[in-house]
């Protein structure tokens, strides 16, 4: 891998040409489509340099330049591109092209979703996919306005969709008809999309808070089209809180959402025409579960946000990635915050930030939230740009307060509508509108790693002061061995031993904050002076979180219990009771005889669940909750995981049987006999917290626990029930679980969204027998490797979801992670890169595996004939 192919944000230059409209003709068909494509250049100020097209993978038909069609003399193509000789301010270049979707594997441009006959066309484009359909300066900086016509056979593709306003459509000639599209904003080529098949649609219309009528519609396949009404009201609920919350409207007189099972991202916001993975879209009880529906309401909004976030004001360059990502997720977050549970949404947020984004930023391939450079910018759509990016807005927008933050936002859409920023900018704008300089936070958009934060509490009775000692340390990451202090805020709140709230007075400020407040640890030492404290208090410091650093403070095992059982704010409350089990964890690990903090983990939640009428289930079911094995290991120095696996279980038994299996039995079997099979928030609570109890059932009386999962599993009213009564059974090799499994089967035969979760409960069952389980499934008539779906749910869960199956002794998940990577490189390298970030924890192994794991990635780089993206990550990860 040399220089040349990195790409480094240091070397950005404005384009040099811009197109400010492009007409497109599209004649569309399985095996081959022709693109004709009518680009109005304008030279940028200043520049001298010829026409310079991106394309990748087209034939190329005809080039005219103002007309005239231009022979080999005068352009040069070569395999990335066009360069055209002769270009001048003004002129008009035509294109003409053949493109093969069928033959399109890689889900990357136009391509082929399902069979040859009954299979439909959609195009991808992000991040630089628009050059597999036409030549372009594919860049983000580069802003046009677009009209595309599509044509196409009508009894084939008898719907025909692109982004932008309809502008008419028509029959033609031998049965063929055509659509054209007319977007009236300026917009990337990444936002470019078609949609061409036979759809069936659901809509309604809706108007504006600016009175806009909008036609909103959204588009399956015939079979999958009665699934989608729960997205659509969904998307709805976006709309409407988008302008009540951000003051944003839609700004189109049609939105379409479109559903495909052949997908490599998670949805796609292109410009008036949303593309989404089924999984995320398709919703109803009989095959989703509680959590399939929240994700489909978080999906659904999140792309839809992007008209502004995204769409409105865009990336100047891909480094911005963030800009754009970053504060959708917030936005997101927050959305599914208000819809439901923030408490719990802000726990959903911490977990899945903790196991993806703190172990990323804890191995090879960590980067900035702003990387410097990249190979492969699809290698860059990871957790550091996303969920740590949402962190840094939720930061800003913490430090400025509700109103500040949109007025904030107001000034930023209105000052960049129509142009591609930079981070700067945001952050910039956020300022702007309240006189402040919010500068010292772009640090966390540049510096790779997680800060880790120490606080040591110092109390003096006599003069009823409590100082708080703050430290801040990020440990060196590649390619960045020094850090620099961070602003962070830490929200606090001080208790008392029986739990009641303390006026918390900082040294310095007139009067005393309500009980809590925010402190913002700016250097790399600094201390804190809180006033009025007259006895030692409970302390409860980073409150909802509010700052993406890992926590060193050696409170008391006993003010830990204090917090599980009294403090309001629910993360916190679910943090103290995580914070327990990994200091219980890490004793364990340590073989220790007096494991103090199980002791008061145990018996403060046994209590707990004794006072449960006073907890939200869900929140109850979230607290006896333990961290799971990924991040548990993460704590290690030493990762060995059958080790991990042990201890975690201990940590079960202990609270399971200090719970009692009476009690925990008694009330699984009082919220079972009142299920009803409802779908709202406090119905999903209790099917949560009946999860819980039954797994830790299994801990104390497994005999019990499989009889009452496999009487679940037969009667379930809803997924969620029957999926965890399943993974039960299997996960604990129960001896009903084959005929759970086979049932299973029998009843979701032809429902491939539940066919994934199939795969993924046997792909996840928690021993080194797994993998010959996974090898006989990649056999299932069901599995394809050509469906990133079905890749992800089997292979996609083994290899980042099952430590003990992965992580064998023999090496022998690592060589047949290898094997399937190459096989699924070949087909889908953006997939096959994503799966191999499996790798990411090899150099923490304990001796014997981590020479495995070397071995088996050292194979993986030594072929030439890996992909850009998968090759990218393996030299990043062996380095």
């Amino acid at each position: 891998m040399n220089d040349e192919a990195i790409t480094k944000r240091s070397d950005y230059r404005p384009p040099r040409w811009l197109v400010p409209r492009i007409e497109l003709v599209f004649d569309l068909g399985v095996d081959s489509a022709e693109v004709a494509a009518t680009l109005q250049l304008e030279r940028a100020a200043g520049g001298d340099e010829p026409l310079r097209l991106d394309g990748e993978g087209l034939e190329l038909l005809e080039l005219k330049l103002d007309g005239t069609t231009l022979d080999s003399s005068q352009y040069q193509l070569d395999a990335t591109g066009l360069t055209v000789n002769g270009a001048r301010d003004g002129s008009v270049l035509e294109t003409r092209v053949r493109i093969h979707p069928r033959a399109n594997t890689a889900l990357e441009g136009l391509y082929l979703a399902g069979s040859a006959d009954t299979g439909f066309l959609l195009t991808q484009c992000e991040a630089e996919g628009f050059r597999h359909i036409t030549f372009f300066p594919d860049h983000p900086d580069v802003l046009s306005r677009y009209t595309v016509t599509l044509r196409a056979d009508r009894a084939r593709f008898p719907v025909l969709l692109a982004g932008g306003n309809p502008d008419g459509h028509g029959e033609a000639d031998d049965g063929r008809h055509w659509a054209r599209f007319v977007d009236p904003w300026p917009r990337p080529s990444y936002l470019f999309a078609l949609v061409a098949g036979d759809l069936h649609h659901i809509d309604r219309d809706f108007v504006t808070a600016e009175g806009r009528s909008v036609a909103v519609k959204l588009w399956a396949e015939p079979e999958a089209i009665a699934r989608c009404q729960y997205a659509f009201e969904a998307l709805l609920r976006a709309m409407r809180w988008d302008e009540q919350t951000y003051g944003r409207c839609y700004d189109l007189d049609v939105f379409h959402v479109v559903a495909t099972d052949a997908f490599n991202m998670g949805a796609m916001e292109n410009k008036g025409l949303n593309i989404f993975n089924a999984k995320y879209l398709l919703a109803d009880p009989d095959s989703s579960t509680d959590e399939d529906f929240h994700r489909v309401e978080s999906v659904i909004g999140h792309e839809y946000f992007h008209n502004w976030s995204g769409n409105r004001v865009t990336c100047r360059d891909w480094f911005q990635l963030s800009l754009k990502e970053g504060f959708t997720v917030f936005r997101e977050q927050s959305f599914a915050a208000a819809m439901d549970s923030p408490a719990l949404q802000r726990i959903e947020d911490v977990r899945r930030l903790r196991r993806a984004q703190f172990s990323e930023d804890a191995g090879p391939l960590a980067h900035p939230v702003r990387p410097d450079a990249y190979r492969e910018i699809n290698n860059f759509y990871t957790s550091t740009v996303y969920e740590k990016g949402a962190e840094v807005v939720r930061m800003l927008a913490r430090r400025l307060g509700p109103a500040a933050f949109r007025r904030g936002t107001d000034l930023y859409f209105s000052r960049h509508d129509g142009q591609a920023v930079t981070i700067e900018d945001f952050v910039r704008a956020l300022g702007d509108a309240n006189e402040l300089d919010l500068g010292a936070y772009l640090a966390w958009y540049g510096q790779a790693g997680t800060p880790r934060v120490r606080v040591h509490a110092e109390h003096d009775a006599a003069s009823q002061r409590l100082t708080l000692q703050l430290s801040q340390h990020t440990p060196p990451t590649p390619g960045q061995p020094d850090k620099a202090p961070l602003p962070i805020p830490i929200d606090m709140a001080l208790f008392t031993p029986a739990g009641g709230r303390l006026p918390l007075h900082v040294e310095g400020e007139a009067r005393p904050r309500n009980g809590d407040g925010v402190v913002e640890l700016r250097a790399a030492r600094q201390d804190v002076v809180l006033l009025g404290v007259a006895e030692r208090p409970v302390l409860s410091l980073l409150r909802g979180f509010s700052a993406p650093v890992i926590l060193e403070f050696d409170d008391a095992d006993a003010d830990l219990g204090v917090l599980l059982r009294h403090e309001p704010d629910g993360f916190n409350r679910w943090q103290a009771s995580q914070r327990l089990a990994q200091r219980a964890f890490a004793a364990a690990m340590a073989g220790a005889t007096d494991n103090r903090a199980l002791t008061v983990w145990c018996d403060t939640l046994a209590a707990v669940c004794d006072e449960s009428g006073d907890t939200d289930p869900a929140l109850l079911a979230e607290l006896l909750a333990v961290p799971d094995a990924v991040e548990l290991g993460a704590t290690l120095e030493v990762l060995d995981p059958p080790a991990v696996h042990a201890a975690r279980t201990s940590l079960l038994q202990a609270l399971a049987l200090r719970i009692g299996a009476q009690a925990l039995a008694s009330r699984y079997q009082a919220l079972q006999e009142a299920e009803l099979g409802e779908f709202h928030p406090a119905a999903r609570g209790r099917r949560r917290l009946k999860r819980s109890l039954l797994g830790l059932l299994a801990h104390a009386d497994g005999e019990q626990a499989f009889g009452l999962a496999a009487a679940q599993f037969k009667a379930a009213s809803s997924m969620s029930d029957q999926l965890a009564a399943l993974a039960l059974l299997v996960h604990f090799d129960a001896p009903q679980a084959q005929q759970a499994l086979a049932d299973y089967r029998h009843s979701y035969n032809v429902n491939m969204l539940a066919l994934d979760k199939w795969f993924a409960v046997q792909a996840t069952r928690p021993a080194a027998a797994a993998l010959e389980q996974v090898e006989a499934l990649m056999e299932d008539p069901a599995f394809e490797l050509r469906n990133p779906n079905r890749v992800q749910s089997l292979l996609g869960s083994f290899a980042h979801a099952n430590p003990l199956g992965f992580h064998r002794a023999d090496g022998a998940g690592y060589r047949f992670v290898a094997r399937q990577l190459t096989a699924l490189d070949a087909l889908n390298p953006q997939t096959a890169a994503r799966i191999a970030t499996c790798f990411n924890a090899w150099k923490r192994l304990e001796p014997g595996r981590r020479a495995l794991a070397r071995e088996a990635l050292a194979e993986l780089a030594a072929r030439p004939e890996n992909s850009r993206g998968v090759n990218e990550i393996v030299q990043r990860t062996l380095e």
